[in-house]
């Protein structure tokens, strides 16, 4: 019986052969039919849309990079494989000898080494491809980059797109080639000790002479690419963050970036110091010489770096680093937009004459009294109509009414299928029946009825307007911001419309939006993909003409189409010249590599530079989306554009009754502002003091529990005549205040209309007398008497106060502070306007109603603008002289005269006249005063 049983080195029959090939086809269609179905789905979806070619390119993109980067992976991994294994053939062990049961084995080394290697190749090819397929835009903006035009970095004199495309994609094929690079030395090194050991093994000796040829071509391929590394890495230094600025240092510009070449210089010694002991020495003492140049230089630059830092640029860091702080600057200033910004005087007067309430009635009228929060809460109540249906966000805009521009808000009545009875929880009612929305609401900024709800112009279901001008004729929203789930449409099922008395109004779908559901396949590949395969192709009321809608979130429908933007999170409802309801949302593009600039947190990613280029428009009922280009100069649009000619249409293509609703964004001013904070300082000398500091002003706020808190003021939109200008302007405003101070230092204003969208405007406050804040504008409201006691009375009364937004606004050469005051019920979430604070920097008013309010601020005492309107209090710095009361004779009259008042004052307080309330409090006062003094 022989000792052991060779495996047997014969090649298995055809059949067998063709019997495992036709298994792993089957294998790997049924792991890609998932792949495949959605990928087809995609392209109907996409194609419904009009862009099928945005959709093919994408696809093209992605797996032309996986295909290239996967094959030459392989190739490089397989081939390192082939090519070592023949370099230490004669030393690896002809086979190995294992049991089973109690039977030896014997099995070819070569073989299974082989087998795993084409499996280990595969596994990593496939990888590292899907690894490169992610970062596909990185790829493809080098490819289609633009040509280079205008300025280039002040330390190595490269252009800016060198920077913003040709940088990152040289960056990640670096990465990828040391990721080869390591995994080939550490083939190489298993072969070594693979090799090494049988040699110690077949000759029966503990020394003997490695075979270091393969280890030491793949060390020599290490040591080039990071060379290739360590000078890519020299450009990078442009991009570090230091303590005081970012970009060059006088370090990195006089000792780093020389020395990193030094070191890119050494490794390249030392590859071919390996590649030469390869072929002639093949020792293992010449792969450590061949990195000792390279740490040398390392070191030594570390070191001598060390010493400039501390020895001459620390003792005089100001002096040395001013040139790279003045880099910084500048170019910061250029990424984010910030050299766009018009710097101007305020004088921030502090008299109610210098407000010049005359000049400024259309600033005044639009003052926004309605918080948001408030505003919505209310909506729920007196506007949902049903459960099921929400207002999820208020939107600020403005329209023209009657022949006048008036800020308003609006509100869009979307359906949440969340809030449908259980027993309404089926798939005819979530999938064909309750498919949309209805309508919205629009309400002046500062109207108010009675009893303290909105003015509303538009309201109800079927939609009611109360100006001529403004109608929606399409009110269905089909797509929105809660329209998580697919819908069937244009199916036998009549469609929820909205409810209507007993009954309810039902409509079928008049779009084309959607993919076509067709015949019987199409439907079950459909079903399969969304996870309806039980109920769509068995359903008789769906018809080959019924539609799918799908991705009816408008978030994610831009995200799907253009997934290399960054979207402003909070999309904003326009009601267009035709009646038609659309989403606008605010797209970026945004960078981490722009040269010598700061970074900055945006969504969980640190970038350092962004510009607002696209705006997107999804029309609520047919979902159509269009990508209009606003900023034609950034670069990296300029290059997306190129990839996707059919995806962007130019700015001036849009309609004129979307165009007049575009706004500043949001997410771009706060993080502007955050920016402009530090960077307003373009003295290189004050940047490196931080001697004028800003931070975006705080403001008393309400948390979920109904507690206030201090918070940072957030971007509010106003509709006023800016300090200077002529007319009227919608803007986005944030006031700033010196770092750890409350009093206000500036403002900014980011505008909207016209020639001057896309800019901003800082107005700069004096900086020699002090200009009180949000935060001491609402400790003067908590120190006011009259005021606190009215609200801590309030809050004891089974409800509680809800402070809305307080808004600062220049008003001719003054500052005008704003903030509504609402009393909220315990059991009701429906907050009522009871009182509006007005004030500039000396004197602080407020009343039941905007009016009273105006008229106690600039008509100077308690007052009304009308027989109707209800009195207003008015309360300076230093107290007003007081009038003198009715003389009283003895102390029972005086007695008597105090009883009076405090009836008085807790009947007018119930009442909610807290004018009049606030007078017959001094006069208890007064009167006690006298009390006191008979009795002296």
């Amino acid at each position: 019986m022989p000792e052991s049983i060779d495996w047997p080195r014969t090649q298995p029959p055809r059949h067998r052969r063709r019997f495992l090939l036709i298994l792993a086809v089957l294998a790997g269609i049924l792991f890609a039919a998932r792949t495949t179905l959605s990928y087809y789905v995609d392209v109907l979806w996409f194609e419904s849309l009009g862009y099928g070619g945005v959709f093919w390119k994408t696809l093209s993109l992605q797996w032309g990079v996986f295909a290239a980067f996967a094959a030459a992976t392989f190739l490089i991994v397989y081939g390192s494989f082939l090519a070592l294994k023949r370099a230490h053939l004669p030393d690896l062990p002809s086979g190995h000898t294992i049991f089973i049961g109690q039977q030896p084995v014997r099995l070819p080394v070569e073989p299974v080494l082989r087998l795993i290697a084409l499996g280990v190749s595969l596994v990593i090819a496939a990888v590292t491809g899907a690894g490169m397929l992610v970062e596909w835009p990185t790829l493809a903006l080098f490819w289609y980059a633009p040509h280079s035009t205008g300025a280039v970095d002040p330390i190595f004199g490269k252009p800016l797109n060198f920077f913003l495309f040709t940088l990152p994609a040289w960056q990640l094929i670096a990465g990828w080639l040391l990721t080869l690079a390591v995994i080939t030395c550490a083939l190489a090194v298993l072969f070594v000790f693979i090799s090494g050991g049988a040699s110690v093994l077949a000759r029966r000796r503990s020394f003997v002479t490695l075979p270091w040829r393969g280890f030491s071509v793949t060390f020599s391929f290490l040591l080039l690419i990071l060379a290739m590394l360590a000078y890519l890495g020299r450009f990078e230094r442009l991009f570090e963050d230091h303590t005081i600025f970012g970009g060059v240092s006088y370090t990195d510009a006089h000792v780093t970036l020389t020395g990193m070449l030094v070191v890119c210089v050494a490794l390249v010694l030392g590859a071919v110091i390996a590649a030469v002991n390869a072929f002639l020495m093949q020792r293992g003492r010449w792969l450590v010489a061949a990195i000792v140049p390279a740490a040398v230089c390392y070191f030594g630059v570390q070191i001598v770096g060390w010493y400039v830092s501390s020895f001459i640029v620390k003792p005089n860091e100001l002096v040395r680093e001013q040139p790279y702080i003045a880099h910084n600057i500048e170019l910061t200033r250029q990424a984010y937009g910030l050299d766009r910004v018009l710097q101007r005087e305020f004088p921030a007067e502090t008299t109610v004459e210098a407000a010049d309430p005359a000049n400024n009635q259309a600033t005044l009228q639009n003052i926004r009294l309605w918080d948001w929060h408030a505003l919505q809460d209310t909506l729920r109540q007196i506007q949902e109509i049903r459960t099921y249906y929400d207002f999820p966000d208020i939107d600020i805009d403005r329209y023209e009414i009657e022949g006048t521009t008036r800020e308003v808000m609006l509100a869009t009545r979307e359906l949440n299928v969340e809030k449908l009875p259980e027993s309404s929880r089926n798939w005819i009612n979530e999938k064909l029946i309750y498919t949309h929305g209805y309508g919205i609401t629009m309400n002046p900024v500062n109207g108010f009825t009675p009893e303290g709800l909105p003015t509303l112009i538009l309201s109800n279901m079927p939609v009611q307007s109360t100006v001529r001008s403004l109608n929606v004729t399409r009110p269905e929203v089909y797509f929105g911001e809660l329209t998580n789930t697919d819908v069937y449409v244009k199916t036998r099922q009549k469609e929820f419309n909205y409810p209507q008395g007993q009954t309810n109004n039902l409509n079928s779908y008049e779009g084309n939006g959607g993919i076509l559901l067709g015949g019987f396949l199409r439907r079950i590949i459909i079903a399969l993909d969304r996870g309806d395969l039980a109920k769509l192709p068995f359903s008789d009321d769906v018809t080959p003409d019924s539609r799918l809608l799908m991705r009816r979130n408008v978030r994610d429908r831009v995200a799907t189409l253009a997934p290399f933007l960054t979207f402003d999170p909070d999309p904003y409802i326009v009601l267009d010249d035709d009646g038609r309801l659309s989403w606008m949302m605010d797209g970026f593009t945004s960078s981490d590599s722009y040269p010598y600039s700061s970074h900055f947190p945006l969504g969980g990613n640190s970038i350092n530079y962004m510009r607002n280029s696209v705006k997107v428009v999804i029309d609520a009922y047919d979902g159509t989306t269009t990508f209009y280009v606003f900023d034609p100069e950034d670069p990296i649009i300029l290059a997306y554009r190129r990839i996707f000619p059919s995806l962007f249409k130019d700015a001036s293509t849009m309609p004129p009754g979307l165009r007049k609703h575009v706004r500043y964004p949001e997410l771009l001013l706060k993080l502007q502002a955050e920016v402009y904070g530090l960077y307003h300082m373009t003295d290189t000398e004050a940047f490196y003091n931080r001697e004028d500091l800003w931070t975006v002003a705080t403001e008393v706020g309400m948390s979920d529990a109904g507690e206030q808190r201090t918070q940072t003021m957030e971007p509010n939109f106003v509709l006023m005549k800016l300090p200077d200008e002529s007319g009227m302007e919608f803007v986005e405003i944030l006031p700033f205040t010196p770092a750890n101070r409350n009093n206000l230092i500036g403002w900014i204003a980011g505008r909207s209309d016209g020639a001057h969208y896309g800019t901003s405007v800082v107005y700069n406050f004096p900086k020699t007398k002090l200009v009180d804040g949000p935060l001491q504008i609402e400790a003067r409201i908590d120190q006011n008497a009259q005021l606190s006691g009215q609200l801590t009375l309030w809050n004891q009364q089974g409800s509680h106060v809800r402070r809305g937004a307080l808004l600062v606004i220049p008003t001719g050469k003054a500052l005008l502070y704003a903030e509504p005051i609402y009393l909220q019920a315990e059991r009701s979430p429906m907050p009522e306007l009871r009182l509006v604070v007005l004030a500039v920097q000396d004197r602080l008013a407020y009343g039941p109603t905007f009016e009273s309010a105006m008229a106690a601020l600039f008509g100077g005492a308690a007052s009304s603008l009308s027989a109707a309107a209800a009195p207003a209090e008015a309360v300076r710095h230093t107290p007003p002289p007081a009038a003198s009361p009715q003389p009283a004779t003895d102390l029972n009259a005086l007695i008597a005269q105090a009883a009076k008042d405090l009836a008085d004052y807790q009947r007018l307080t119930a009442e909610g006249k807290l004018g009049e309330a606030g007078q017959k409090l001094e006069e208890l006062k007064r009167t006690i005063e006298k009390l006191n003094t008979l009795q002296k």
